[in-house]
């Protein structure tokens, strides 16, 4: 155990100060170098909020402003959560004269940089989409490709914080040199702008160096437990790549969408955080339920996404539908996820062994939805755990 906090305390400090960072990957001996994105952002995995899953097409400037006054009235902002992020559709069919992007009039009235000053006066980040094909996956506004410079430059002088690019009508064109244009744009555009790459996954994005700050690492999200679990498995085989300024994005949150249970839910969040995923809410917090508060507002489980460390915690044992998922923190601290993706409950154990603590490792662990603790465990932790749920624990040495 002390060899491993050892080396995760020394990766940490090569990740704040390396040109060509290096981070822990799956096992003590396992390193993958990065190169990261020199623009100096997502230190930690992103937090906030995105249209698509609540309001696909069907987006305004009057919606972003009430969901920017939401996430500031239900304390979600305090919490972390800063980019309210604008996904397809926002845009007018064409360009101006001059070939630049122009929102849509009827959708935002007021222009980008009046909306983009509304959110920045409540202490947030806007993000906006755009996509690295000639037209959008929805087929109703252009894509940037071939305007790259001229995209990121309007981007910039509208004051616009975060890009998620997308990867639909490609032109059969290989995603790397697309992707790597825009990012180079925004690098040049003047403002520090966060590049959230969205090609699926499809091209090994987290291999790319330098291009991105989070890349998608799945196809896209259903507000379902097959669709859910499936890509928390995608994300996990990339887990060695993520790390401070450049995180595995499984696509955003679907809390309260109404899919799934609850339990379902806390399960979803869970690994997420585990997993150092991006925390990107995606239903309606105008009017979400008590329930979906709780979850998306749990302290201790964000607490675990945004650790200093950033190494991406991985599923490290997997019986039947009963599986153990498990990561590093700051301070010699392993959370650990006790999940049942099966139909009955079921007694889950992680054992000391494959979670990276010594056999004599006595610790504190803290159950993170309960808040109970559990003092002075030694060598294994189980619990019983009902169908698609989870248990959360971080364990603290003594």
């Amino acid at each position: 155990m002390e060899a491993k906090a050892f080396l995760c305390t020394f990766f940490s400090l090569l990740l704040s100060t390396s040109a060509v960072p290096i981070r822990l990957g799956s096992s003590p001996e396992e390193v993958v170098e990065r190169q990261i994105l020199k623009n100096g952002i997502g230190r930690t995995p992103q937090m906030g909020w995105n249209s698509w899953s609540r309001f696909a097409c069907n987006i305004n400037e009057q919606t972003v402003r009430q969901v920017a006054d939401a996430m500031v009235d239900t304390g979600l902002a305090k919490l972390g959560y800063e980019y309210i992020n604008i996904d397809d559709c926002w845009a007018a069919r064409g360009r101006d004269s001059q070939g630049n992007l122009v929102p849509n009039p009827s959708k935002f009235p007021s222009g980008m940089k009046a909306l983009s000053d509304y959110v920045h006066g409540k202490g947030l980040k806007l993000g906006i989409y755009s996509d690295a094909g000639p037209q959008t996956c929805s087929q109703e506004m252009p894509g940037s490709l071939g305007h790259e410079e001229q995209d990121a430059k309007t981007f910039a002088s509208w004051g616009i914080d975060y890009l998620k690019y997308d990867n639909c009508n490609d032109q059969g064109l290989r995603p790397q040199p697309r992707f790597s244009s825009m990012s180079t744009a925004l690098l040049n555009s003047g403002r520090n702008i966060f590049f959230s790459i969205c090609e699926w996954g499809i091209d090994n994005p987290a291999t790319w160096a330098g291009v991105g700050n989070s890349w998608r690492t799945a196809g896209d999200i259903k507000d379902e437990w097959g669709s859910m679990t499936s890509n928390a498995d995608s994300n996990d085989v990339w887990a060695s790549y993520a790390g401070p300024g450049g995180w595995n994005d499984p696509d955003m949150l679907e809390v309260g969408n109404g899919g799934m249970t609850t339990e379902e839910y806390r399960s979803h969040f869970s690994i997420w955080a585990l997993a150092k995923a991006p925390l990107l809410a995606s239903c309606d917090i105008r009017s979400m339920s008590m329930e979906t508060k709780e979850i998306l507002s749990n302290k201790n489980v964000i607490a675990v996404n945004q650790d200093a460390l950033g190494v991406q915690g991985h599923k490290v044992k997997k019986d039947g539908d009963q599986e153990v998922w498990a990561g590093p923190l700051s301070g010699g601290r392993v959370a650990v996820v006790l999940w049942n993706r099966g139909s009955t409950d079921a007694s889950i154990t992680a054992r000391w062994s494959s979670i990276g603590l010594g056999a004599s490792t006595i610790v504190d662990a803290h159950d993170l939805w309960t808040d109970a603790i559990k003092s002075s465990v030694q060598g294994q932790l189980s619990a019983t755990v009902g169908t698609h749920a989870c248990k959360m624990y971080v364990l603290t040495p003594k």
